[in-house]
């Protein structure tokens, strides 16, 4: 897990040591194609080139051993007048373009032009499995990375997003706030964040993120929650699914 090929480095040896246990499940057989598999009975996968990339950023204590009670991840909800994905919870990312280096190099690029995050104050520490997402069905590299001291984030891009946020991982985590949800025949996680719902490939990202960290804990998964309703409830503003 070294440079992604003409690609920006990779760095797992600079994550904090709370970080490692999810690194090191990178490029495992558990690892391997879980996210993929969560998401197959929405979305054919299909293996080809990285199309686009996001970033899962974390905070928290440089020095902690274990998960420190200011760990948090960067979400943002993207503008519900948004011609696609509008009103949907995300990690930042985007389309990789012709100038970006690769995945790594497209999902800081992405991270700064939508939520203000700048470039050197995050640290890359390793790429997940591609996935084909349900929405756009385009291959998407999420990619992982550090942030000690991330600044101010904020709707850099207003046109994209009117909402970006580090969640706590200790909400993120409480059983209270996950659910299962329904559609069309698919069941998924979905996350309460505040009044938002977070779901499909970024709530999926995000169980995944949990279980691999260790951090995961037991909830109701078998009670299974429409999506429509769960989705009128929130703030999210989500016009189409």
């Amino acid at each position: 897990m070294g440079r992604a090929t003409g690609d920006v480095d990779l760095r797992p040896d600079a994550a904090p040591q709370w970080l490692r246990p999810l690194i090191a499940q990178l490029g495992t057989s558990e690892h391997s194609g879980r996210v993929r598999e969560m998401l197959a009975s929405r979305v054919p996968q299909r293996d080809r080139e990285d199309e686009a990339a996001v970033l899962i950023v974390f905070t928290g204590d440089p020095h902690a051993a274990t998960v420190p009670d200011d760990a948090a991840v960067l979400i943002t909800h993207r503008h519900p007048k948004l011609r696609s994905h509008s009103g949907q919870m995300a990690f930042p990312g985007g389309k990789i373009d012709p100038g970006d280096s690769g995945p790594v190099d497209a999902a800081l690029r992405e991270a700064t032009e939508e939520t203000g995050l700048e470039r050197h104050r995050v640290t890359p520490l390793g790429v997940f499995d591609a996935v084909t997402t349900g929405g756009s069905r385009k291959r998407v590299r999420p990619v992982l990375a550090y942030a000690a001291d991330p600044g101010e984030v904020y709707p850099a891009s207003e046109v994209e997003t009117d909402d970006v946020f580090f969640a706590p991982l200790r909400e993120l985590v409480a059983p209270e706030n996950r659910i299962t949800v329904g559609w069309r025949g698919w069941t998924g996680p979905a996350f309460h964040v505040g009044c938002y719902l977070v779901w499909g490939f970024t709530g999926v990202l995000l169980s995944v993120v949990l279980e691999f960290g260790g951090w995961a804990r037991s909830y109701d998964e078998d009670t299974v929650h429409s999506l429509e309703d769960t989705l009128a409830q929130s703030c999210n503003g989500e016009q189409q699914h």
